[in-house]
């Protein structure tokens, strides 16, 4: 089986090169790759590497994904996060591939308390969910063979992320605000490129289930109460913490206006992935922890 990864550099590509080897030759591209086009922004040339690579699978990790730039950025926002995937989404249907591709809770309007399931309504509160929607539709619309995974509040150990900015402001302030009132579950570059490769072991043998899917970690929380769970770890841990663990303030949304519109319901219910592929989702804490010993032990 030949694979092709976009977006090889990002926090969910670097997993991906690592859970998708076993499955057969690997091919790892990233915007700056020489040989091959890997640049989202040329979408004739992404073709072209499609057809001259003639993988039996593309899986697409790379995405405009900075929210607010986003905002201001649309025309750009629009060929990464639909344009180009479009693209994809011809190629693969042209040679029968399978096309993996990942997308987002930002396609709700996060109201509400239930967890979204795949076959709500969407309504985009910003120009990022709304071109990853219009992702997902090209890709619907082109007939291939497809698995779409909606995730949220995705971290990983390589890079930035939420946990490690709490940590250095927790080793800099006396207090912290941290926004307490949107929900989702903080879900792991590792288990999204685990449970990628596992599913694609089932679709080549059952092509039936093509699809669009929900995937998160399980439980749900606050950034407020995943910040205060970063910093009490850390610090029973040895970290040296300034702020005390009563400082960390809970505060709105709107403390913190941002370009564009957060939803405050980021829940994503995953029970069609959990019964297709026969899964089980670790808790959220599960992943955190395992990242915070990683990340603390360098």
């Amino acid at each position: 089986m030949k694979i092709l990864l976009l977006g090889k550099g990002g926090q969910v590509g670097w997993e991906l090169q690592r859970s998708l080897a076993p499955l057969g030759e690997l091919i790892a591209l990233d915007a700056d790759s020489k040989i091959l086009c890997g640049d989202f922004t040329d979408l004739a040339g992404l073709a072209e590497t499609v057809r001259s690579i003639a993988p039996d699978i593309i899986v697409n990790a790379a995405a405009h994904t900075a929210v607010d730039k986003a905002e201001s950025e649309a025309e750009l926002a629009h060929a990464i996060n639909a344009a180009a995937p479009g693209v994809l989404a011809q190629e693969a249907k042209r040679i029968d591939a399978w096309l993996i591709h990942y997308s987002t809770d930002y396609v709700f309007d996060g109201s509400g308390e239930q967890a979204w399931r795949e076959q709500d309504a969407t309504a985009p509160l910003n120009v990022y969910g709304a071109t990853k929607l219009a992702g997902e539709r090209l890709i619907q619309a082109s007939g291939c063979k497809h698995l779409i995974f909606r995730t949220s509040w995705v971290y990983g150990a390589r890079g930035g992320n939420f946990a490690k900015t709490m940590l250095r402001l927790a080793q800099e302030r006396d207090s912290m605000k941290v926004i307490a009132d949107q929900f989702g579950a903080p879900t792991g570059a590792d288990l999204l490129a685990d449970v990628t490769a596992h599913a694609i072991r089932t679709a080549v043998a059952r092509p039936e289930v093509s699809g669009l899917y929900h995937l998160v970690a399980g439980g749900v929380t606050s950034w407020h109460e995943y910040a205060s769970m970063v910093i009490a770890y850390a610090r029973d841990h040895g970290v040296d913490i300034k702020v005390a663990q009563h400082a960390i303030h809970a505060v709105p949304t709107s403390a913190f206006p941002t370009p564009a519109k957060r939803p405050h319901n980021s829940r994503l219910n995953t029970d069609k992935l959990k019964r297709t592929f026969d899964l089980v989702l670790p808790d959220w804490q599960t992943g955190v922890t395992r990242m915070l010993a990683e990340i603390l032990e360098k």
